[in-house]
């Protein structure tokens, strides 16, 4: 666990202060905007989806630490993904950030969204942490509706 922990720790400060895919994408072909009102996280994702790829995935707005690694974590894992691999690690995210799936035996295959396996320990924390990639889901679904936490 404590390989997890160093692992947490300079991935979550490292996309914080450099955050990947952070700014506008003029060639979108689809966005979405979402929000966390208890933290104050407002994210728009915008994708660029050809042939059924996500081609390029940038972010704008503004969160606390764990929304905004999230979120650039969530952008480097996600370009050049099919729409239904993208939906699926979605769901391996949620599953990981609310602590139904332990990142620790699964480091190799996670990647580094395993760092947020931690973040279970602190249920507000993981509103924080997947309001990127629900946001990301709606974009792809097409809806025009905010994605909001609550």
């Amino acid at each position: 666990m404590s390989e997890l922990r160093e692992l947490y720790n300079d991935v979550i400060l490292g996309h914080t202060k450099k955050p990947r895919n952070f700014g506008p994408l003029e060639e979108a072909t689809t966005s979405a905007v979402g929000y966390n009102p208890l933290c104050g996280d407002k994210f728009v994702i915008r994708l660029k989806i050809e042939d059924g790829r996500i081609a390029d995935i940038r972010f704008e707005g503004d969160g606390c630490s764990i929304s905004k690694s999230s979120a650039s974590v969530m952008t480097e894992t996600l370009k050049g993904k099919t729409l239904e691999e993208a939906k699926a690690l979605g769901i391996v995210f949620h599953e990981l950030a609310t602590g139904q799936l332990d990142g620790a035996d699964r480091l190799e295959d996670l990647g580094k969204m395993a760092v947020f396996a931690g973040v279970s320990e602190f249920p507000v924390r993981v509103k924080c942490a997947t309001l990127a990639w629900h946001t990301v889901q709606s974009a792809i679904d097409g809806s025009t509706a905010p994605v909001s936490t609550e």
